[in-house]
């Protein structure tokens, strides 16, 4: 595998929900290319195909057309039972409302995935996994028992602990506060900075897309802007000029 190969990729990508006189064109032709290590906001108003263009860029959705790439492999042409493959074994989530199941403890909560897919837990990673998130002392707690940070940061273990190849989340801080949200996208920035770790995030909040490399900006659908080393400075800018 080539290193210059993208970790993930869009080419021509629409998707187009309902049908009919008035169907919904959610995301409009859109081709992009994520570089491996990098940490990419995608942003835009409600409504502009961001959530929609990362479900499909994560298997979670087919599109209704164009191409999309994890690697080398082109998942909107695979069978899902591959698909669901690639999502198990080199995707990670981390979504809003964190997913935890309310049963399990945080550990088993965080080595969930690679049960499922029938993997060795390996210690030494979840060791220092867990100590890097500041987890340690919690993992024998159920997610009734921890805050609301302390299950965010449950729920990006869980999606780090299989060593995905791209790690995709979703509005991440949408449920914390400013100061515990800081404290979680400083976490991904440096995952990606010091540990080569890719991450796209659907973000709608400027302060957030300012610790991500790029920001990618969609309105009604079409990719509008790219933007190199973000600050909250210039997408609230652009945010606003896209929205007025």
């Amino acid at each position: 595998m080539s290193s210059t190969q993208p970790a993930c990729a869009a080419q021509n990508l629409t998707k187009v929900f309902g049908l009919g006189e008035q169907p919904v064109v959610a995301v409009d032709d859109v081709s992009v290319a994520i570089e491996r290590g990098s940490f990419t906001a995608i942003m835009g108003p409600s409504g502009s195909g961001k959530s929609t263009l990362m479900h499909c860029m994560a298997g979670l959705d087919r599109p209704t057309s164009g191409d999309v790439f994890v690697g080398g492999d082109n998942i909107a042409r695979l069978p899902e039972r591959a698909v669901t493959r690639v999502r198990r074994d080199r995707i990670g989530f981390v979504f809003q409302s964190f997913n935890l199941l309310p049963t399990l403890t945080a550990e088993q909560n965080i080595t969930l995935p690679l049960e499922l897919a029938g993997r060795k837990v390996e210690k030494a990673l979840l060791g220092q996994l867990t100590a890097s998130l500041g987890l340690s002392d919690r993992l024998r707690h159920r997610p009734s028992q921890l805050s609301g940070g302390q299950q965010q940061r449950v729920a990006v273990a869980r999606a780090l602990i299989g060593n995905p190849e791209v790690v995709f989340a979703d509005e991440p801080t949408g449920a914390l506060d400013q100061r515990t949200g800081a404290a979680l996208l400083g976490y991904l920035q440096r995952q990606a900075r010091e540990h080569g770790q890719t991450i796209i995030m659907v973000t709608h909040d400027p302060a957030a897309a300012a610790y991500a490399d790029r920001a990618l900006m969609l309105l009604d659908g079409r990719l509008v802007d790219d933007i190199p080393d973000p600050t909250a400075e210039s997408v609230f800018a652009l945010v606003n000029a896209v929205v007025l």
